[in-house]
């Protein structure tokens, strides 16, 4: 099985993806394995967040498979990437954060995989790539989502002239949000996992919304969604809950 989850704590998933053989490349079987341990993960009503990694120590992954790459035609090339897609989407679409732990290589549709996910932890050994133009075929589907992380001119740097970037570049254009040693990630992984833990959990659901609502709609449609996700959060026990535990350690401060 190239894909599988792990629940290392209650309400944590973990989606693994192992094919360290192939550099974690993302053929058929893996992709499908990914939209189903997804789709699966949406439905659990107590998931609290979803770690995406892979096994090994040389690729998070090195993107679509070359072999499926190189044996597709005009005919067939079109159901390839819209897997390849319905794949990135059912992470983008998962209703609690998604946390990516990248180490080593992360190339095109990783890449694109990396960008679907709502944080980026990366070590000082990842590296980046976006090189499907060096295999005579575009940057396409979640390469969308590119410009919106890091801007147009660096984003069109990767897709245009297909370079390879280290992990510090990555930090630096804004498409990682923690880098770390190799030696911290799983604890920077971890770090972050609990700063998720220690929110409200219908509250970051609501939030995680709310991010999705800000990349699509007009700004003043994003704003009155907004105000009307404020209003209903007052229908759960939430607010009245954290907000007294905050009251109480002012109490006793």
């Amino acid at each position: 099985m190239s894909v599988s989850v792990n629940f290392s704590a209650p309400g944590v998933a973990e989606i693994i993806i192992n094919r360290d053989e192939k550099r974690n490349a993302l053929n058929t079987e893996t992709v499908n394995g990914i939209v189903d341990c997804a789709v699966a993960l949406a439905a659990e009503s107590t998931l609290r967040v979803v770690i995406l990694r892979s096994v090994g120590d040389r690729a998070f992954s090195a993107g679509a498979d070359i072999g499926e790459l190189a044996a597709l035609d005009q005919s067939t090339a079109y159901g390839f990437i819209n897997n390849l897609r319905r794949a990135i989407q059912a992470v983008f679409d998962l209703p609690v954060p998604v946390i990516c732990r990248i180490h080593g290589a992360c190339i095109g549709g990783a890449m694109e995989l990396a960008a679907a996910c709502d944080l980026r932890i990366a070590s000082e050994k990842a590296s980046f790539c976006m090189p499907e133009v060096r295999v005579g075929i575009p940057s396409v589907i979640q390469a969308a989502l590119l410009p919106r992380i890091m801007g147009r001119g660096r984003a069109g740097w990767l897709v245009l002239s297909g370079d390879v970037i280290d992990a510090k570049t990555a930090f630096d254009w804004g498409f990682i949000e923690k880098l770390v040693s190799a030696e911290n990630l799983d604890r920077a992984v971890d770090e972050a996992v609990c700063s998720i833990l220690a929110s409200a959990p219908g509250a970051v659901r609501t939030q995680k919304r709310l991010l999705k609502d800000w990349d699509e709609l007009p700004l003043d449609q994003a704003i009155t969604a907004s105000m009307d996700a404020f209003a209903e959060s007052y229908k759960s026990d939430e607010p009245e809950t954290y907000m007294a535990h905050i009251k109480a350690k002012k109490s006793k401060a």
